[in-house]
């Protein structure tokens, strides 16, 4: 639907090299080799993102400044060899169609492919006493085909009840610039992060002005489509993460956080983002159909099917089942007036009034009644919350056990509205090569199974860590993530793992 200029496509290859990932949307190869219990565990510039309640607890360590953390991953809710075995060449008819039910029951409510990409900027994270200053780039993308659609494609469309197929798609790639602090009592401490979101870009379906559906009856089928693809370039915004933790008692620790309590991306606004890439109102970075889409449009297409019946469909082009009623760059606006408007395509506007205007009748207004509309595309997007509650146990000097709960609070982007359970081992017979090992059920991956270590020789720190995501084994595995990071600390180390 969309073409990419120069700028754009220069832009997505930066953003491919830096590293993809699924889930949390800040990890490090620690949580990545627990299985993500690692809530009361994560230290030092690791605890940023995860719980900052935890930062109280390094006052008798060095500082930690991190060189790079690099992640990267794919997943998806269905393809793995397992099932590419499974189904390729395979009669899915058979058996009472045992295939086709499998095939549903995996793919529950759509086809989903989800990517996070997480990096640490080089050098700007850093962490002494009981602060932080953190500073990483974030994108994070959720592409969505429907169980229609391949209800439409196996079983055909069933008389009288409409198939969704209305496709999701989101794309936002934004820097968090981070303060974090923890304060210290007897017991407990609790933390906080401050976060001033920079955005760079977004690109989305809008789901409340968005739908595609088909309709058959005993005569014809009928169908409808509208698409507004909202984008975005330069934004800012602010978030909020809280955290508390128990002080160790005989060996138990205890905490929770809840990532991102407070948290909104304003799109659309003047800033720095724009001036770079020279976005104004005559330029973009997207085109669509030869036409710019500038700063604060969006795309709409509308079309329809209409009494497409057998005998029909042998006299036309296959092409021709869709009228295209109206499709193009366009522009929301709000009337700001008491009085009401008549564009110049006849089109009447009633004070207060939300409407979408085609960029070619936008530009044919008088200036002078541009004045009194105010833009709707300064839209904002609610940043996702995550719930974190650990627990772990030191079972002896060389051996801990970590449990982690973890659920969103929306199904959007990097999170989903369930639970997930996690469980991790850590080994630590040789202090300066600890071990890890963890495993998750649950959310939207299924399962997720980590493993990895850290080489830790004076002030270097280096972690690696290896996950196969939705599926324990190579064959079965949905996705795959690795995970690396480099980072400085005092000469004699940092104390961390019993070295």
């Amino acid at each position: 639907m969309t073409k990419i200029n120069k700028t754009a496509t220069l832009l997505a290859v930066l953003i491919v090299l830096g590293d993809i990932l699924p889930a949390q949307i800040k990890r490090d190869p620690r949580m990545v080799s627990l299985g993500g219990a690692y809530t009361v565990l994560a230290d030092g510039i690791y605890a940023v993102g995860v719980n900052p309640a935890n930062l109280s607890y390094q006052h008798d360590k060095p500082f930690m400044w991190q060189m790079f953390t690099l992640n990267y991953g794919l997943l998806n809710n269905f393809f793995s060899l397992e099932n590419y075995t499974k189904y390729n060449g395979a009669n899915l008819e058979r058996e009472n169609e045992k295939l086709k039910t499998e095939f549903f029951n995996e793919i529950g409510d759509g086809l989903r492919f989800t990517m996070d990409s997480h990096m640490a900027l080089p050098a700007l994270n850093y962490t002494a006493g009981n602060m932080a200053f953190t500073s990483d780039f974030v994108m994070i993308g959720d592409i969505k085909i429907p169980k229609d659609m391949f209800h439409l494609i196996l079983k055909g469309n069933p008389l009288n009840r409409p198939l969704d197929l209305t496709l999701g798609y989101e794309v936002m790639g934004l820097t968090e610039y981070g303060f974090s602090f923890a304060v210290p009592y007897d017991k407990f401490s609790w933390g906080a992060t401050i976060k001033f979101l920079q955005g760079f870009f977004y690109l989305g379906i809008d789901e409340e002005e968005s739908l595609a559906n088909i309709v058959t009856d005993t005569t014809a089928f009928y169908g409808s489509v509208r698409y507004l693809l909202r984008q975005g370039i330069g934004g800012s915004g602010y978030g909020l993460d809280l955290g508390f933790t128990f002080k160790e008692f005989d060996g138990w620790r205890v905490g929770f956080s809840l990532i991102n309590a407070v948290g909104r991306i304003y799109w659309n606004r003047p800033s720095i983002t724009k001036d770079l890439l020279g976005v104004d109102g005559n330029k973009g970075i997207f085109s669509y159909k030869g036409q710019d889409v500038i700063d604060g449009a969006s795309i709409l297409y509308v079309g329809s099917i209409d009494s497409v019946s057998g005998t029909k469909l042998e006299n036309i082009e296959f092409s021709e089942l869709f009228i295209d009623d109206t499709n193009g760059v366009v522009i929301q606006v709000v009337l700001d007036s008491d009085e009401s408007i008549t564009l110049p395509n006849g089109q009447v506007v009633e004070p207060d009034e939300t409407v979408i205007i085609k960029l070619e009748d936008w530009k044919n207004i008088p200036e002078n009644d541009k004045e009194k509309f105010k833009t709707g595309e300064k839209f904002s997007i609610r940043y996702p919350a995550i719930f974190r509650f650990g627990v772990s146990k030191q079972v002896d000097k060389d051996f801990l056990v970590a449990a982690d709960l973890v659920a969103g609070f929306q199904d959007r982007l990097f999170v989903q509205k369930q639970w997930k359970l996690s469980m991790g081992l850590k080994f630590t017979r040789f202090p300066g090569f600890p071990l890890r090992i963890g495993f998750s059920w649950g959310g939207r991956y299924s399962k997720e199974l980590g493993m990895g270590f850290g080489v830790y020789k004076g002030p270097v720190m280096f972690d690696f860590a290896l996950s196969l995501r939705n599926g324990l084994w190579i064959h079965t595995m949905k996705g795959i993530g690795i995970s690396m990071s480099l980072s400085l600390t005092g000469l004699k180390g940092r104390g961390d793992d019993n070295e």
